[in-house]
């Protein structure tokens, strides 16, 4: 059962579908009072809704009709217990929250926050209750939002049921919403709120929610759940409304709302506050407000850097108790620094860059004045965290050689708080985030090793490392062609000690120039095991082919085409003691090509130009082991 009361206002049903009826509304906030019990086992509520009205750009006719505002109560059920509504009971024009003069090209700008009061008496039966105001349309010009004249606004809040508070009041917020934040200026704001009850708060962005556009037969506000607003996606979104570096940011415990707006223009910015009793939420309430970013100027800021990665963050200094300070702002003339020490009144300077030694170990609240005591003084406030010393540091263990398994042991230390973050660079692209990893590296050579550890105090220090990795290369030689009955003398490199498998036809196999002496034909293949100076270990295999007699081995054909296959055109010897020649003719009798040493060949030019493709004869004159000089001739074919 509900109680519903009639109500006749044709204008009021056209709301819905005329974009410039509401987007005159640029803010809005549900907060209620607990009045006592009633009887008929009810409880009394005061429920106040705000709006937030542009009177310098919105419509009067508009305006007129945001009054009377009209209210709905669903259950948990979504069961209507009333439909009501109320004119404002005050309007007030909401101040600047500073001093105009102390903007150098204020902006015109007017808004009033209008209150509409309504008392509901509900049932104490262990339902909550929800209590919904919706309004269309928004302002076209916000620049978060898909369609914004097309999307509506819902106002709301939650009273919770009596098995969760027996009683509770709402939190009410401090301060009216901001009407001018400046362009590439930090933002400070103050968007705490207080509750009677004593319940433990908690700050957030969150949704903004959506509301009918148009139901010219039915302006009952809708039950929840309801539907957020859509945002222009990349780059915004309710955590991330408005583009700022760095980025808008509401401090979960105290309220606190800091930034640097980066692009001028209108965002749709909402803050939720949680009301906390026994470990669990529950109320919260919401201020939904357009944020207009403007490109004034301030005539005085107050600013100093970050050297952090968390802009609130001044300095985290884990080398000793000293903080030099350094001054950004603009416009200033005289200053005043409060270090944030609680045990004195000595903690404060009047220097532009200041340095302080802190007393003890901390997290400290730094706030700096610029022109204090002044109309257009401007503050800014930033902590810093003294907690020495913290120091980082490692050892490796294991070979230090190619493919084999090097350890780092961490060795950080620090005085406050454990270490718990570790980031390697091993120096070869690769990176590790545990404490002691194992790494291996595939080749030799001089890695640039860093670590950066860090405590849960946010110390964090670096250090980096040279590691050298021996360069270590094992060779058993190139494979060769030998006559039976011949020896042949191998020579590895790349370590100290040498140990040859199998050891068959082979004298002096535990160095590294056995020489092998075979009466048999075939191929036989040799491993090498070679050990470096540093204790590193590899092999290698060299191929031995024994053949029966002497002979030249000469190719039919040859591509002189510069790809590094088959470019030159030589004689492969096997079982001869030398040539006296080797000499190639073309098909007119003309040499293009002579030689004495077997390790040269043609290269297909002839009188430093490429010579035709076709048909070549080669003509060599050697002398075998046995001291008998003779003749070999054949052809090769040129292909390109």
């Amino acid at each position: 059962m509900y109680i519903l009361r009639r109500i006749i206002c044709t204008t009021l049903l056209l709301l819905a579908v005329c974009d410039t009826f509401a987007s005159h509304i640029i803010g809005g906030e549900v907060i209620y009072k607990y009045m006592g019990p009633v009887a008929g086992n009810k409880s009394r509520y005061q429920v106040s809704l705000s709006i937030y009205e542009d009177c310098l750009h919105g419509s009067q006719q508009a305006i007129a009709e945001d009054n009377p505002a009209y209210f709905a109560v669903y259950d948990d059920l979504d069961n209507l217990f009333y439909f009501d509504s109320s004119h404002y009971s005050s309007s007030v024009d909401v101040p600047p929250n500073y001093n105009i003069a102390c903007i150098t090209n204020a902006p015109d700008m007017c808004t009033w926050k209008k209150t509409f009061i309504v008392t509901f008496d509900l049932p104490r039966n262990g339902h909550s209750y929800t209590v919904v105001y919706q309004r269309c349309c928004r302002n076209g010009d916000i620049m978060n939002i898909v369609n914004p004249a097309n999307s509506g606004a819902t106002y709301t809040c939650q009273i919770p049921a009596d098995t969760v508070a027996s009683t509770n009041n709402s939190a009410v917020f401090k301060n009216y919403p901001p009407q001018i934040i400046c362009v590439n200026n930090p933002l400070l704001y103050d968007h705490s709120a207080t509750d009677i009850d004593g319940d433990s708060l908690s700050y957030e962005l969150c949704e903004s929610y959506d509301a009918p556009n148009g139901l010219p037969n039915n302006i009952i506000p809708n039950h929840p759940p309801f539907a957020p607003v859509t945002y222009v996606h990349p780059p915004y979104s309710y955590y991330n409304p408005l583009n700022a570096y760095p980025a808008l940011a509401i401090d979960p415990v105290t309220g606190m709302m800091t930034g640097k707006p980066l692009i001028t223009g209108r965002y749709l910015v909402t803050v939720c506050c949680n009301e906390w009793r026994h470990g669990r939420i529950i109320n919260t309430i919401h201020r939904e407000f357009q944020f207009v970013v403007t490109d004034c100027s301030k005539a005085v800021l107050a600013d100093m850097p970050y050297f952090t990665d968390d802009p609130n963050v001044y300095q985290v200094n884990c080398k000793d108790f000293r903080i030099d300070y350094f001054n950004t702002s603009k416009g200033g003339t005289t200053w005043l620094w409060d270090f944030g020490v609680h045990e004195t009144t000595l903690d404060t300077s009047a220097e532009f860059q200041p340095t302080y030694i802190y007393p003890d170990t901390g997290i400290y609240t730094v706030k700096l004045v610029a022109n204090p005591h002044t109309p257009c003084a401007d503050s800014t406030e930033k902590k810093v965290k003294v907690f020495p010393v913290f120091t980082t540091s490692f050892t490796d263990t294991g070979l230090m050689c190619p493919n084999n398994q090097v350890g780092f042991i961490d060795l950080s230390v620090g005085t406050t708080s454990p270490v718990n973050y570790w980031k390697w660079n091993f120096g070869d692209g690769t990176t590790s985030s545990e404490q002691n990893p194992v790494h291996t590296y595939n080749t030799g050579g001089t890695y640039n090793v860093t670590l950066v550890s860090q405590n849960k105090k946010d110390c964090s220090d670096t250090l980096f490392r040279q590691l050298s990795i021996e360069t270590f290369r094992p060779y058993a030689g190139l494979d060769t062609t030998i006559v039976k009955g011949e020896s042949v003398a191998f020579y590895a490199t790349g370590g100290v000690s040498y140990a040859w498998t199998p050891g068959i036809y082979l004298k002096g196999a535990d160095g590294n120039a056995p020489v092998g002496y075979f009466a048999d034909t075939g191929l036989f293949t040799y491993t090498v095991k070679i050990t470096s100076a540093a204790g590193c270990t590899g092999s290698d295999t060299i191929n031995v082919r024994v053949v029966d007699q002497p002979a030249f081995f000469l190719p039919t054909g040859f591509t002189p085409n510069g790809d590094g296959h088959n470019d030159i055109f030589r004689p492969i010897c096997i079982g001869f003691k030398a040539i006296r020649f080797f000499r190639i003719y073309n098909r007119y009798g003309e040499q293009v090509f002579m030689t004495d040493n077997i390790e040269e060949g043609w290269d297909g030019t002839y009188n430093r130009k490429a010579a035709d493709m076709g048909t070549y004869y080669w003509y060599i004159g050697y002398v075998d082991r046995y001291g008998k000089e003779g003749t070999m001739k054949g052809d090769v074919t040129l292909v390109k």
